[in-house]
């Protein structure tokens, strides 16, 4: 029995061995593929635990104004960004930033989305100030993947000036890179784009190319530095932007208006349609948007009741008032129911009867007889009434339709309202349920009625006026406006008699006369009252208009520019004088003439005796005062 036993241990050993054996075969064949065989994806996995890429920003493009001034650049800035890890340790250090990073819970919660969503870093703070970063940097180990670095940050030099044409940048939506606007191969999550204006008419222009960057963690996951084994791409810089824009002028519109005042103001180069300034008010100011703009601040600008981000030069609609006189007399010009020197058969008594009706003329002792060019002067409604008889309702319609008053300019920004002006009669039937009698080219003959425009559509009428009859699109980037244009289609000789009408608003005894008069420039223009609902029920003024042009005297004008005043109550006092002065500080620029604080005929004489230039120009009526 002890021989047997004997035996089975050593067969039992043998076994024991043989599977030992075994083990380690299979043990060491494991290694051998581990080490060996799969080395280096096993390499690679651990390299990227330890190593890690970062999008590297780009600077956008810069933007500068016509003389080369720059209107808007980038400087140094500090960001605060959350790299991608488990979404619990993410919300620990979101947690522990609140201490020195406004950091509500429902931003945490925003930021977390993020990175479940795209699985990418996260930036924090886009502008982060240097006492929060210092803070961070000290306290670094504390909050694990969270990383600082410098990205170029926008800076608008005009702020508030230029807010609305310029526009703002933000982090792209979600909905945005939806969106085909946005090539895919270009943009990501993160990314800074441009919102409004100018910054988001030119984006594929301003947009860079993004670069990389690879950072090197140790093994808690905390960030040692840039990796040096691996090359940086930089990425290329946007492409610069060249405006047509005169960074001064924009400047100096912006500094003579009262912060009450909700207004808008155009001006235009008559040589090529370029928008020498396009200011609207209340404004803001884009550098606050420069990171994120804050929810108390986002909050204040859309329950403020002067709507600073409605751009009121592009968007807004107003009743053309006696602006539009001139496009009645014009096209009462062409369908020869008029001559520049034929009277009315009805004089001008403040009142003209029509009908049952009774409409007024803004002088209660009326005009008297007047020819064109006194009535376009002295605004007298009772001769455009009946010149709108002339032409007909119909003809006014179609001839207006045909002008292009109810179309867009074409600028180069994402938004431009359509104009308003019915096409025929069944506009009246669609929208008030009635159809119309030929009373109601009364009304549209002297710009009230369903009639519409923006500040832009008057200021590309006027730069027609102004030239040969055509004007091109108003282009804010330079070579923008190669587009077909706009045309009045009208003979010279009624484009002068228009001139002559605006000249004599603006000479003595015209309704803007003392406030447009300036030493070394020939103004011409229009007033305009433009009524709107509460001015008809009494409980608010009109809007205050004033289009026109300016330039040597004896030449063609070389600035168009039309102001209006959201109830400003008179084109005459209100807006003329900011129309003179802005052409006034804008030609005296181009033809290096010192500029004077005290610009008009009206600032000369309430600060002492009637100067010198205007007894030459005008000694009897000089003499008379």
């Amino acid at each position: 029995m002890n021989v047997h036993h004997a035996h089975e241990r050593r067969r039992r050993a043998r076994g024991a061995q043989l599977m030992i054996a075994l083990v380690l075969g299979l043990l060491a064949a494991a290694f051998f593929r581990i080490q060996v065989l799969g080395s280096d994806a096993w390499e690679l996995r651990a390299t990227s635990n330890r190593i890690r890429q970062l999008s590297l920003p780009a600077p956008r493009g810069i933007i500068y104004d016509r003389n080369g001034d720059i209107l808007v650049d980038n400087v140094p800035g500090d960001a605060i960004t959350l790299l991608p890890g488990p979404l619990d340790e993410a919300r620990e250090t979101l947690e522990r930033m609140s201490a020195y990073v406004e950091m509500s819970e429902e931003r945490i919660e925003r930021v977390l989305a993020t990175l479940r969503r795209y699985g990418r870093e996260v930036v924090v703070d886009a502008d982060a100030d240097f006492e929060t970063v210092s803070a961070l940097e000290e306290r670094r180990a504390e909050f694990p993947g969270l990383y600082l670095e410098m990205r170029p940050r926008r800076r608008y030099l005009l702020g508030e000036a230029a807010g609305h044409v310029l526009g703002y940048v933000g982090e792209i939506t979600a909905e945005e890179l939806a969106s085909p606007s946005f090539a895919a191969d270009l943009y990501r999550q993160g990314m800074v784009v441009g919102k409004n204006g100018i910054e988001n008419e030119y984006e594929q222009q301003l947009q860079g190319r993004q670069g990389l960057r690879y950072l090197e963690f140790d093994a808690r996951g905390h960030i040692v530095g840039d990796f040096g084994g691996a090359r940086t791409d930089p990425g290329e810089s946007g492409q610069d932007l060249h405006l047509n824009l005169d960074m001064e002028l924009q400047a100096w519109i912006h500094s003579i208006f009262p912060d009450s005042m909700a207004r808008a103001v155009v001006a235009l180069d008559p040589a090529d349609g370029g928008v020498l300034a396009l200011y609207s008010a209340p404004s803001y100011d884009p550098n606050e948007f420069v990171g994120g703009i804050s929810t108390d601040l986002w909050a204040s600008l859309t329950a403020d009741e002067g709507n600073p981000l409605y751009d009121r030069s592009v968007l807004g609609l107003y009743a053309p008032a006696s602006t539009w006189k001139l496009a009645t007399a014009g096209i009462a010009l062409d369908l020869g129911v008029v001559t520049p020197d034929e009277f009315m058969a009805v004089p001008c008594n403040g009142s003209f009867t029509f009908g049952a009706r009774s409409y007024r003329c803004h002088l209660a002792e009326g005009h008297g007889f007047n020819n064109l060019a006194q009535a376009i002067g002295n605004s007298c409604d009772v001769y455009f009434y009946q010149l709108g008889l002339r032409i007909t309702l119909d003809e006014l319609l179609r001839r207006s339709t045909e002008i292009g008053f109810s179309q867009r300019c074409g600028i180069d920004l994402p938004q431009e309202s359509q104009g308003i002006f019915p096409a025929e009669r069944a506009f009246w039937e669609r929208r008030f349920g009635y159809a119309p009698r030929e009373g109601e080219v009364l009304n549209l003959a002297i710009g009230q009625g369903p009639n519409s425009q923006t500040p832009l559509k008057m200021a590309q009428f006027y730069l027609a006026i102004a030239s040969d009859g055509s004007a091109p699109t108003p282009a804010l980037a330079q070579g923008a406006n190669e587009g077909e244009g706009w045309s009045l289609d009208l003979a010279p000789e009624h484009l002068e008699a228009l001139r002559d009408g605006l000249r004599a608003v603006t000479a003595p005894g015209g309704t803007a006369h003392i406030r447009t008069s300036l030493e070394y420039w020939e103004v011409l223009g229009k007033t305009g009252t433009g009524e709107h609902a509460e001015s008809q029920a009494g409980t608010a003024p009109p809007h205050a208009w004033f289009a026109g042009m300016a330039g040597p005297f004896g030449g063609p004008p070389e600035i168009v520019v039309v102001v209006i005043v959201e109830y400003g109550q008179s084109g005459s006092s209100v807006a003329s004088p900011i129309m003179s002065k802005t052409a006034d500080f804008y030609l005296r620029k181009k033809y290096d003439i010192p500029f004077d604080t005290v610009q008009t005929y009206l600032e000369h004489i309430q600060r002492g005796p009637v100067p010198a230039w205007y007894r030459e120009r005008y000694p009897t009526n000089a003499g008379s005062r």
